[in-house]
């Protein structure tokens, strides 16, 4: 998506307008607009250049963004904190404090003098003519102050694009002309000794609605841009953490450069309460690094060498030398604020309504305007009265309520997602996260931590938990599979260093075979352990139970008698219960896919909580799985990005968790960069809630012109008497913008972590996976594999891998338990391929029935 700055847009019919305009040009596939960030984001092939001339056609200026400044792409950040700065208000405030001087001293003259004989000069008592002659002037000084409505105004009117300027211009324009005709009607009156007829004139005067009407809606427009200014406060102070100077290390020296003059492959320092400059790799030293800037995570993560860093994080404690990787718009900082810049230049859906709305409101208040003029004439009122009732129509009406509803809420939204680590990539995947009545959990990484954990030591009779731990570490320090570095782990946890052994021998998929001291020491799996030794009952029905939860459990053996078992498992995150709990209660389905055996997903699926488990799916086979439940209902997969990419590109929503450093994945439309389950309702809490308030700001843009364009043409007035001054019409417009801001504001004190709330979505789904009638099918060819050598989940995932990798296989049940896969085929295949496939990965092929 290419982004432009557009200039000269003042409401929402303008943002419709330029839309419209692009939209038309040849080769552009997409363009959303926003009002809020006076940004364009357009997508396709058309050129620059063609972009800019259609803008500038439709009476607006445009430029891309970064165009004008040097070196933009290695000052991204820089450039988009100069374009989130708040220009407006300093601006406003000062037309508006030049307009409030000229007004105080208009509206003493016009409204203190003459309606509560304020005392005034001596020239102007009775002088009837010189007081209209100084109200003229007087307001004319304040439209010169305000001129910008008026050429904003009739050049939207020129270009036939009427927008909320267009209404101003005319209903003070109107206000001035009139009373300057009135001021003319009163001077001849007086020159004929028409006193009656003076003061007759002198109640047509409105040039202090002329004026005011200026005023107020100044007033309106500096809380509004104000107010605006503050939504995107999140983001300019995660802009502010980025350092502007690096110290990088040049021949051995230390020396201090600009941000953008540090190149990758560069070598930085970092001293202890310094931001880290931009993202590297640790070469020398080790700190506590605070990334609540990035991720929202309060506690520090511990760094040494080898680990990343990233930009605008704080290094705490320790001194760092690093080795630059990322710079400029590379940085993960960089990335989070192009994202949620795009995501300020998208449109929601729910916005399209306002959108069009916007586009015929102006010309539909104008002509609602005209015809209000003529019906009062027609009814036999004054052509004051019924240019009094036009103009408050004019003024009254307000498409930029109607405008900005839907882009300050998804603004404040995003960033305050940005806050906690929590990155929606469009305004859609913002509005659509809340409304998902289905989540798809991947097992590994995102219910569980993804790497093996000893669970539990069971030391046989005689035997300490620390004597166990020691044999078992001292045969499995040169074993280079998964469970081995589980077991490595917890005895450097424990200060446990095993002792070097003689011998050894690793025997795929079977165990481990050595000496020690001239003992013989054996681990492995149940098989392995019993072909070999006598294992007692107890320990088998305790091993048992440790599969049926989930769990490996693994035998090891000194001499010919057993030493214990230590169990080893993929444990579920501590949140992930919770989190599970929390997205039932928003009437949620919870699905939990992986590629494990039955079993162990299920003893998974039981302790996280989950409603179904759809367990034996590969990468490829998830992707299927979500295409199925999208047939239910409103599908969000969440997943780590990387093997989980087709399920997430085929969910309604995809959301890659655990995304750290590397928040650009393609497939998912939200990224949570915390590995935290408890992520996912927080993201699905702050979508429902901005579209809340969306579906609020909505409502009083609807009802307020609903309300107000009625009661300004008078329509009331023949049976309450009811009638609106111009001035009072200008109030309220100036107020209903500044109210639909500050509603949106809101957003920045909602606790999304906050669970007490939470209301169950309507029509809850609840989903029940029948088999396909594939399935069903009893007449599908199946092959049964005898296999030896599997001794755990990670075996049984490399042998279905292989084997459904092949054209002829449609799926493959594998269990190393049993020592089988059971091979289901699309096709015939040839019982050699199918034992080579095994084989290949170092288990040996007993038998193809």
């Amino acid at each position: 998506m290419e982004q432009y700055t557009v200039t000269g847009m003042s409401c929402a019919a303008c943002s419709a307008r330029v839309e419209k305009a692009v939209s038309k040009v040849p080769g552009v596939t997409s363009c959303s607009v926003s009002l809020l960030t006076n940004s364009m984001g357009v997508e396709g092939t058309a050129s620059e250049t063609d972009i800019i001339a259609a803008v500038t056609e439709a009476g607006y200026g445009a430029q891309k963004k970064g165009a004008a400044s040097a070196g933009a792409k290695r000052a991204l950040a820089a450039a988009d904190e100069d374009l989130l700065k708040d220009r407006e208000t300093p601006v406003l405030k000062r037309r508006l404090l030049a307009s409030l001087g000229f007004l105080i001293v208009l509206m003493y003259f016009s409204m203190g003098h003459m309606m509560w004989n304020w005392p005034v000069p001596a020239f102007f008592q009775g002088n009837h003519v010189a007081m209209g002659l100084l109200q003229l002037l007087l307001a004319g000084i304040i439209m010169v102050i305000n001129q910008k409505f008026f050429i904003s105004g009739f050049k939207g009117l020129i270009h036939r694009a009427p927008n909320m300027d267009t209404l101003v211009a005319l209903g003070s324009g109107a206000s001035f002309v009139w009373s300057t005709y009135a001021l003319f009607a009163m001077t001849d009156a007086q020159g004929k000794g028409d006193m009656a007829g003076v003061m007759s004139y002198m109640h047509e005067f409105y040039f202090e609605s002329a004026a005011t009407i200026l005023t107020l809606i100044t007033v309106g427009k500096m809380l509004e841009a104000r107010s605006k200014g503050k939504t995107t406060d999140a983001l300019k102070s995660l802009m502010k953490l980025a350092p502007k100077t690096a110290v990088i290390l040049e021949n051995g020296e230390e020396k201090t450069v600009p941000i953008d003059h540090v190149q990758t492959g560069d070598i930085f320092v970092v001293r202890p309460g310094e931001n880290i400059p931009v993202d590297g790799i640790v070469l020398e030293g080790h700190s506590a690094v605070n990334e609540a800037a990035l991720t929202g995570e309060s506690i520090p993560a511990d760094k040494a060498e080898g680990d990343k860093v990233s930009a605008a994080t704080v290094n705490q404690s320790g001194f760092l030398k690093c080795r630059a990787t990322r710079v400029g718009e590379d940085t993960t900082l960089s990335q989070i604020i192009q994202m949620v810049s795009d995501a300020a230049a998208t449109k929601a859906p729910i916005a399209k309504v306002a959108d069009k709305v916007s586009g015929v409101f102006v010309p539909i208040v104008i002509a609602i305007s005209i015809a209000t003029i003529l019906v009062w004439l027609l009814a036999g009122q004054t052509l004051g009265f019924a240019l009094a009732r036009g103009i408050s129509v004019l003024v009254i009406s307000c498409p930029c309520a109607l405008g900005l509803a839907t882009p300050v809420a998804i603004m404040v939204g995003n960033g305050m997602g940005a806050k906690n680590g929590i990155m929606f990539k469009t305004a859609v995947s913002l509005e659509e996260t809340g409304k998902t009545q289905i989540v798809a959990l991947d097992k590994t990484g995102t219910i569980t931590s993804g790497e093996p954990k000893v669970t539990d030591i069971l030391p046989a009779e005689g035997l300490t938990e620390e004597a166990l731990l020691s044999m078992a570490c001292s045969l499995e320090k040169k074993s280079e599979h998964p469970l081995a570095r589980a077991i490595l782990t917890l005895a450097e946890e424990r200060k446990i260093s095993g002792k070097e052994v003689s011998g050894f021998q690793a025997l795929p998929g079977n165990g481990l075979l050595a000496e020690l001291e001239g003992q013989k020491l054996l681990g492995g799996n149940y098989k392995f352990i019993s072909s070999r030794i006598s294992v007692p009952e107890e320990m088998k029905s305790r091993s048992q139970e440790l599969a049926e939860e989930g769990k490996t459990p693994l035998f090891f053996a000194e001499g010919d008698r057993l030493a214990g078992i230590i169990a080893v498992a993929d444990v579920i995150k501590e949140d992930s219960p919770q989190a599970v709990k929390e997205l039932q209660n928003m009437g949620i389905h919870v699905v939990m896919l992986t590629g494990d055996n039955e079993r162990t997903a299920r003893a998974i699926g039981r302790q996280a909580g989950v409603d179904q488990v759809i367990a034996g799916v590969l990468p490829d086979g998830k992707e299927s799985v979500i295409r199925s439940l999208k047939e239910k209902g409103k599908v969000a997969m969440v997943g780590d990005g990387i093997n989980d990419a087709p399920a997430l590109t085929r969910a309604d929503i995809g959301i890659a968790i655990g995304a750290g450093t590397d928040i650009a994945i393609d497939a998912a439309d939200v990224v949570l960069m915390k590995s935290c389950l408890s992520d996912v309702p927080a993201a699905i809490r702050l979508s429902r809630a901005a579209l809340r308030n969306i579906h609020e700001n909505l409502f009083w843009a609807f009802f307020y012109n609903a309300v107000g364009i009625p009661l300004a043409a008078g329509l009331w007035y023949p049976v309450f008497g009811w009638k609106l001054n111009p001035m009072f019409g200008a109030a309220a417009m100036s107020l209903s913008s500044f109210c639909v801001v500050t509603n949106a504001l809101r957003l920045n004190w909602f606790d999304m972590y906050n669970a007490k709330k939470d209301k169950k979505v309507k029509n809850a789904v609840s989903i029940i996976l029948e088999e396909s009638d594939e399935n069903k099918e009893e007449n599908k060819m199946e092959k049964t594999m005898k296999i030896e050598g599997m001794m755990c989940g990670h075996c049984e995932a490399r042998v279905k891998k292989a084997l459904e990798a092949l054209d002829q296989v449609e799926s493959a049940a594998v269990s190393h338990e049993a020592g089988t896969a059971v091979v289901t085929l699309k096709s015939d295949v040839a019982d050699d391929v199918l034992k080579k496939a095994v084989e290949d990965q170092d288990y040996k092929v007993l038998s193809v029935q």
